[in-house]
């Protein structure tokens, strides 16, 4: 249930006017496939301290994207953007270093940055929180604290953290078991993209009565037309 992916698309937005211009050029040569300009365009721009250009230069570095890829230069980048609260950067490092990739592989540091990524209200972020709570990686295992996350992150319609909630009440882990609200955060989970959701869905429906699984059908479509407002009994 590990989330491993890294985030690895490029920011868009600008907050310096003076330098816009430059940045929108990078931008454009990025989009279009012409990383040498637009590394031309941003390197001075995060040698400056913008956080954004310096994601972006981080991105690059990661992918090999107009440059030999370099898990250390990403992770340098990812880092100055970081450190100025960029939660994708956050999100990047922590998995980063969640993967020991351009450092020692450290679940203490992952947790970290997660958690600042998290709180800022990245749901990629909170849903990698849930699971290292979940497994007991970087923190004591707590399944409460890997609902509390997983919940944080389902709410925003993130499918994997959507999956993984349908489970802990399947086998009520953090929560009184509920194969009600199970199937309902397994259907949703399927419906936004998870596998996982779906399989697991059709497993538990084997285990329930057909007036349970219209309710639990009732609730999953209740919860995504309140956009994830009303989610329960």
């Amino acid at each position: 249930m590990k989330n491993l992916t890294i985030a690895l698309a490029f920011l868009m937005t600008f907050s310096l006017p003076v330098s816009a211009q430059d940045f929108q050029k990078g931008l454009a040569a990025a989009q279009a496939g012409d990383f040498a300009t637009a590394l031309q365009e941003w390197t001075p721009l995060a040698e400056a301290g913008n956080e954004v250009a310096q994601y972006n230069l981080g991105i690059m570095y990661d992918n090999g994207q107009g440059v030999p890829q370099d898990n250390k230069e990403a992770m340098k980048w990812y880092r100055l953007a970081a450190e100025q609260g960029k939660a994708s950067a956050q999100f990047n490092l922590g998995i980063m270093y969640d993967n020991g990739q351009g450092v020692p592989q450290d679940n203490k540091e992952a947790m970290k940055w997660y958690r600042l990524a998290a709180e800022q209200g990245k749901a990629s972020a909170q849903f990698n929180l849930g699971v290292m709570y979940k497994n007991g990686q970087g923190v004591p295992q707590d399944n409460k604290e890997a609902v509390k996350w997983y919940r944080l992150s389902a709410d925003q319609g993130y499918a994997k953290a959507q999956g993984n909630l349908g489970f802990m009440y399947d086998n009520g882990q953090g929560v009184l078991q509920d194969n009600t609200l199970a199937h309902m955060w397994y259907n949703i989970g399927s419906a936004n993209g998870s596998e996982f959701g779906g399989s697991n869905r059709d497993i538990l429906s084997k285990k329930m009565t057909p007036a349970a699984i219209e309710k639990a059908q009732v609730m999953a479509r209740e919860c995504m037309n309140s956009g994830y407002k009303k989610c329960g009994y």
